[in-house]
């Protein structure tokens, strides 16, 4: 069995064994329950009950939190016509086929999103060996491909996440900083509970929602309370 650290340990004890908190309780606890020195991130995790063999249970798409997550991600706009309206809405990179290459010949990966317009698919598909395992496929359900690629980017600049759940029914969001007051934390976890609630597929049956745990990076688990 691993030991605990003496920091973990003294965290875990303002954590009641077996109690379910509230959102409110819980964006105050996570402050509390911090145990690195740098500004940690506050998670949270779902497991669902989900048939993720069922086309209508992959769940996936996007969500925009009201105070961002704290973290600002690094934009690859690819566009053939629209390069200076990507730059002009803050994309980090944008280009055509030459960032392709410079991507497939220099194993660049300088940026966290891909965006790109509809008419790149087809360039963009044949990476797709390259993009899916690292999960920078851009995808019109998570946003990613759009004409409009200045209000794509725009977007995820201001906070817009992708979510998609695993073949186990696990999702994982990235919500807020330790640092954030605790009604930031509690309004941005608000937002992702609503949002998973309100995308319950139809196909399933029974209990949807098995467990919601919040956490903040290397910090104890806090399970939070399922209505």
């Amino acid at each position: 069995m691993k030991k605990l650290t003496k920091k973990y340990a003294a965290a875990l004890q303002n954590v009641e064994k077996g109690k379910l908190y509230t959102v409110k309780e819980a964006s105050e606890l996570v402050k509390k329950t911090s145990t690195t020195k740098f500004d940690s991130t506050v998670e949270i995790s779902f497991n669902l009950n989900l048939d993720t063999k069922q086309p209508d249970q992959q769940l996936r798409g996007t969500l925009t939190l009201p105070y961002g997550n704290g973290k600002t991600k690094k934009v690859l706009a690819i566009t053939a016509s629209k390069v200076e309206e990507a730059k002009a809405a803050g994309a980090d990179y944008a280009g055509g086929v030459e960032l392709l290459e410079k991507i497939q010949k220099e194993n660049w990966f300088d940026f966290d999103v891909i965006v790109a317009t509809p008419d790149m698919m087809g360039q963009l598909g044949r990476m797709g060996r390259v993009l899916g395992p690292k999960g920078l496929m851009p995808n019109p359900k998570s946003g990613t491909v759009s004409p409009d690629i200045a209000t794509a980017v725009k977007e995820i600049k201001n906070g817009k996440l992708a979510y998609r759940v695993d073949k186990d029914g696990n999702l994982h969001l990235s919500v807020a900083r330790v640092s954030f007051d605790s009604e930031k934390i509690a309004a941005n976890l608000q937002t992702v509970i609503d949002t998973i609630v309100r995308i319950k597929p139809s196909s399933v049956k029974g209990n949807y929602i098995n467990t919601i745990v919040v956490h903040t990076t290397m910090g104890p688990a806090i399970k939070l309370a399922i209505n």
